[in-house]
Parts: structure tokens; sequence; C-alpha cells
């Protein structure tokens, strides 16, 4: 695997962090009415089978917030479902790892996925905060991440930033964005495509790819 890298700081840094009641480590805990036995042994192999995708660094690192409760939550992989891990056209093979007869799906997965898949593996995505924010009792809510979560993981993203060595760094959101200058690092905004966001994010990236050179990515609406 050429990022073999990347898994073992992530292994090292991430994969044996306790949960607490508002932040939900995926790689590590499962809960038992949501998660298989295996739960955070797939999600691991998940994100292996991610970083195998990669022949050579990625020129385009994407910092997305943190894992949704539809998406990375069950996965294992920013910004994506596992529904399109089981998919036969997706570029990442994987497993559920929810209970759930129907794999979960997730609305901004779906979009970044269908504005970037003909980029991949050109960028590499990852979360300013790695585990899953919701709110105590509530394991699917949606809850924004502190400023200081984000500031307990900004090592980690500095670190992976310094192996893979992009060309281009990309904040997902204003929270995202502002993660990556809060370590130093020039960074291009754009529009998060939930909310009522997903023309501007597919023109933003759009452009950005454009300006790298890179395989078109998907315009369409």
């Amino acid at each position: 695997m050429h990022l073999q890298p990347v898994y073992d700081l992530l292994q090292q840094n991430l994969f044996d962090v306790a949960s607490s009641e508002s932040l939900f480590n995926l790689y590590r805990d499962r809960v038992d009415q949501l998660d298989v036995d295996d739960a955070a042994s797939i999600r691991q192999e998940n994100l292996r089978a991610y970083l195998a995708a990669y022949d050579d660094e990625p020129p385009l690192f994407l910092l997305a917030e943190a894992p949704g409760p539809w998406g990375c939550r069950f996965s294992g992989v920013p910004i994506t479902a596992e529904a399109q891990l089981v998919d036969p056209d997706f570029p990442i093979d994987g497993a559920p790892s929810s209970r759930e007869q129907e794999p979960h799906t997730e609305y901004s997965a779906g979009i970044f996925w269908r504005v970037l898949q003909p980029v991949f593996p050109h960028f590499f995505v990852w979360n300013s905060v790695p585990l899953h924010p919701h709110d105590p009792g509530e394991p699917l809510s949606i809850r924004n991440p502190r400023r200081s979560e984000v500031r307990t993981w900004e090592r980690l993203t500095s670190e992976l930033l310094d192996l893979l060595q992009p060309e281009r760094i990309v904040g997902i959101g204003r929270k995202a964005e502002r993660a990556v200058k809060d370590i130093g690092v020039d960074v291009t905004y754009v529009r998060h495509p939930s909310q009522g966001g997903a023309t501007k994010f597919t023109h933003g990236i759009a452009d950005i790819v454009d300006e790298l050179g890179l395989p078109a990515a998907n315009r369409a609406r």
C-alpha cells in the first residue's frame, strides 16, 4: 500500500482513542443496537482499502469537518456512505458495519462523489475531527465540533499534510477552512455541499480541479 505511512499514522494516533459521551470513535468502539459485532474492525479495513487505492501522493487535499451519522460514522471513510462502498462502480471497496438490512446512504456523500469520482485518486479527503460529534445519549445526532475538539486533532492534520505534501489544500465549509488556517497553512474555501450548498460546492471544486490540471470534475447539477 503506497500510503501505508498514512495508515500507520492514523493507527498510532486515532484507533485507540476512547469515545466520550459526545464523541464516538468509530475506529475503536461500537454501539450494540447500531453496529455489528466487529464494526470497528470493518471500519478500519474500509479505511485501509481507501488508502490502498492510491499509487502516489495526491496533489489535492480536502479537509471536511467531522464524520456524519449516516456516512463516515458507519463507513470509516470520510464523506462516504456504506452504500457507496458496496457499489461495484465505486472506486473503493468496503463492507457495511451497521445492523441495518440496507446499507446507509448520505446526501452529502452522494454529492461529493458525484462531483469528485472522476478525479479520484488525485485527491485525499479527511476530517478535521475524525470522531463523530453527537449529543449525549443520542448516538446518531449531528453536532458541530467545538473549537477545543478541532484543536485536539490539529497535530494529526498537520502530520497528514507533512506526509502527503499536497499542492493545494481545500477546506470544505468555514469550520474546516479555519481548522487549516489555525495550523498556519494556506487554504482555499469551498462551500459545503449540504444545506443548499451543492451547486456552489460543485463549481468551486471543478474550478480548483481545472486550475490543478486534474481530470475534469463533474459539473452536472
